[in-house]
């Protein structure tokens, strides 16, 4: 089936082309008819399978009928001031950014360009400000940024029609629950709600089932993890000989990009500056850096200026690198959703790509929860100079999932910490 005949108009049809969509995704064929009629949705698909276009051009199409209705009425008749009619919730900066240029790049042929603001943290807020005088069509937005930007009376959603939340599980795994609660009270009542996530947590299900009304209900196979043109590869290795495993990985391989996935902001830092004293053209990239610098990363690996970057799970969200070769575990993550969000990131639009993990003795069996959460089997790999010598102990601890996805290892938490140091300070007196 084509975008015609979903429904679209010809300048939307026409700016699908422009971007190369040959055809509907299936997320696409199921949400655009529903959206188009003025359904609820609830949409559960993978990372990268094309939600994004999914929501935005139908909303686009909503905004095409709606200023031509504008324009059927008397002129004095006509808001003075645009209001807000298309809100689109995000997690990250990068996926705000990511949400802006989908929405620039298939309106770009509508009589009317719709005004478009994206706010997020981490930049002034002045100059979100200055661009929001006037009002706005569509806001896409981060949800702190968005109750600041509102408190200053920048902008007011009183008036929405159509509300998105994107990345549904990361907005509650990244604490915005109370941000969300507040900003659903500020919105009218009648509204069509468009839920898009790759997973559905029990929060964001619960919300989902009480916003919801009457929604289609559109469930695409999460199978980044089993798609057949992600390698997926699980590598044995001591733990201090990662580094050096995964300098031989790039010069072996021969990968021109790689997004390397560690556990902490330290770790980025670390493993980078070791890369770079190694000749290889790294840069870490974690929740710490301003906007400027974040921004100037990804544009340096997209251009392949650098070859890897080093990045926590809380940055690299919403990072969209065409044709990305690799991603490596160096860290392995915390549950098998960040591992299948984690490795979604190659593989991406029909191109091959290839998931390395490393697996040390202390984290096998972190990894084997993973592999049974996610029905999966990788053949574990040693290579050559690098077989691990390290054995896991009897005292290892078993690790389970618990009731949010997450994966509780050896880990320490804060409580635990704060135990431990007032049990030493004790002995040392």
């Amino acid at each position: 089936m084509s975008f015609s005949a979903l429904g679209l108009s010809d300048q939307l049809v026409r700016a699908t082309e422009d971007q190369q969509f040959h055809a509907p995704t299936p997320i696409q064929l199921a949400a655009i008819p529903a959206i188009l009629a003025g359904q609820d949705v609830r949409a559960c698909a993978q990372t990268g399978s094309g939600k994004t276009a999914a929501f935005v051009l139908p909303l686009l199409a909503k905004y095409q009928a709606y200023r031509a209705q504008l324009g059927s009425l008397d002129p004095d008749l006509r808001p003075k001031q645009k209001a807000v009619q298309t809100l689109i919730l995000v997690p990250t900066r990068e996926l705000a950014a990511q949400v802006g240029e989908t929405i620039r790049a298939l309106a770009k042929h509508l009589p009317e360009l719709p005004k478009l603001a994206c706010v997020y943290g981490g930049v002034s807020i002045n100059p979100q400000m200055m661009a929001l005088r006037g009002g706005a069509d569509i806001v896409v937005a981060t949800p702190g940024r968005l109750l600041d930007l509102i408190e200053q009376r920048a902008l007011s959603i009183a008036q929405v029609k159509h509300l998105v939340l994107d990345e549904a599980d990361r907005l509650f795994e990244l604490g915005f629950s109370d941000e969300l609660n507040r900003i659903l009270n500020l919105l009218p009542v009648q509204r069509q709600n468009l839920f898009f996530s790759a997973t559905f947590a029990p929060a964001v299900q619960a919300l989902a089932e009480y916003l919801l009304q009457s929604p289609a209900r559109i469930d695409i196979a999460p199978t980044p993890v089993a798609a057949p043109d992600i390698w997926q590869r699980a590598i044995e290795v001591d733990e201090g000989a990662r580094t050096q495993l995964l300098r031989h990985l790039l010069q072996s391989q021969g990968w021109q990009r790689v997004l390397v996935f560690v556990a902490t902001q330290y770790a980025a830092e670390h493993v980078a500056k070791k890369l770079k004293r190694a000749g290889i053209k790294a840069e870490a990239f974690h929740g710490s850096f301003e906007q400027g610098k974040r921004s100037q990363v990804i544009s340096d690996i997209k251009a392949s200026r650098i070859q890897v970057v080093v990045a926590t799970d809380l940055a690299a969200r919403g990072i969209d690198i065409a044709q990305l070769p690799a991603v490596v575990n160096y860290d392995l993550p915390r549950s098998s959703t960040d591992y299948t969000h984690r490795i979604g990131r190659t593989g991406r639009a029909g191109e091959r790509g290839e998931a390395v993990s490393f697996i040390t003795a202390d984290y096998a069996a972190h990894f084997r929860v993973i592999e049974k959460q996610l029905k999966l089997k990788i053949e574990r790999e040693q290579i050559a100079g690098f077989e691990p010598k390290e054995v896991i102990s009897a005292a290892a601890p078993v690790l389970v999932a618990d009731d949010h996805g997450g994966i509780k290892g050896k880990r320490k938490s804060k409580k635990d910490k704060l135990r431990e140091a007032a049990a030493l300070a004790q002995q040392k007196e």
